[in-house]
């Protein structure tokens, strides 16, 4: 083992573990890292607070794309392929590590790698302290430390050599794919491919989130964008009602009708799927914010009804039936 060594960073030292084999990589713009991660408190017992190669998992990231945790793509610059090292970061580094941490647990449990379906007012967030779901990186952001990340450098790509996805693109990149990706899942619901069609807009949504969070929540930048994501994201409720994911739509619509309560479509799904899971008076009352929103939408909401009525009273006869 090396001795600490000083990046030239406030707050940030370095120790060698294992050498590389490789000149120093070019790091631009672009270029994309592969690496693995462990991340460790400064107790006594260095608990591990999470570790990529327990999970099987390689971290990647873009140089440049603005990633939540900056001081990474610093310490990856420094590094040779091959290599092994131990980074210690003061707080004015690792404030953003619990936010990154719960994504990425949420892949590595199969999960959306974020909450893109919460519309969650930023001053609100000021506030009211939320939850991450995981006990230690709440506490953690309750009181940043210091941390050691220790990383292992596999692969370094540079723009040319690797397809981008979503995920990899900048900002202007990820506006301009998002028509793109709205008429594909269009085309594909169109054609009932309706889970292809979800991992279209999801996509969509994902980009538009990743652009939301630079700007100023509730301001006309932020509205716009929201306005755009509204829209995917019943069209992706859309598609679960389709492929029968009748929870999953509850819960989805219910997120949109807590911070946009006046968005008939919305009402008009949970409602629909209200009917499909027997909540008889839930869909009702949501039948009905559908006519008070639009009126036009009586014929529709009528067949509904008339649904939701027959179900039960067929249901009403098998359990008379049942009892006898």
């Amino acid at each position: 083992m090396e001795d600490a060594l000083l990046l030239g960073v406030e707050g940030v030292k370095k120790t060698i573990l294992h050498g590389g084999t490789s000149e120093l990589p070019k790091f631009i713009t672009g270029t994309k890292v592969t690496f693995h991660f462990r991340t460790q408190l400064c107790n006594d017992e260095r608990t591990v607070l999470d570790d990529s190669k327990k999970v099987g998992i390689p971290m990647e990231l873009v140089i440049g794309n603005m990633f939540k945790m900056e001081v990474w793509e610093t310490l990856l610059s420094s590094m040779r392929i091959g290599e092994v090292a131990e980074f210690w970061c003061d707080i004015i580094h690792t404030g953003m590590y619990p936010i990154v941490a719960k994504s990425l647990r949420r892949i590595a449990e199969g999960k959306d790698p974020v909450d893109w379906h919460i519309h969650t007012c930023g001053i609100a967030n000021m506030f009211a302290y939320h939850t991450l779901g995981y006990e230690d990186l709440d506490e953690l952001q309750k009181e940043p430390q210091p941390l050691y990340f220790v990383l292992e450098l596999l692969k370094v790509e540079q723009p040319s050599e690797y397809n981008r996805e979503s995920w990899a693109l900048n900002d202007e990149e990820r506006l301009k794919a998002v028509p793109v990706l709205h008429g594909q899942g269009n085309k594909l619901y169109k054609m009932g491919r309706y889970e292809e069609a979800t991992l279209k807009y999801k996509e969509a949504i994902i980009c538009i989130k990743n652009v939301q969070t630079k700007e100023k929540s509730w301001e006309a930048p932020w509205l716009k964008l929201e306005k755009m994501a509204l829209t995917l994201t019943l069209n992706y409720c859309q598609c679960l009602l389709r492929m029968e994911e009748y929870y999953e739509v509850i819960e989805h619509t219910s997120d949109i009708i807590n911070q946009h309560p006046g968005v008939m479509k919305a009402f008009y799904l949970r409602g629909k799927a209200h009917v499909e899971v027997w909540n008889e008076e839930e869909a009702k009352r949501d039948f009905e914010k559908v006519l008070e929103l639009d009126p036009g939408m009586k014929k529709a909401v009528r067949k509904e009804l008339y649904l939701l009525c027959y179900t039960s009273e067929h249901l009403i006869s098998l359990n008379v039936i049942c009892t006898c």
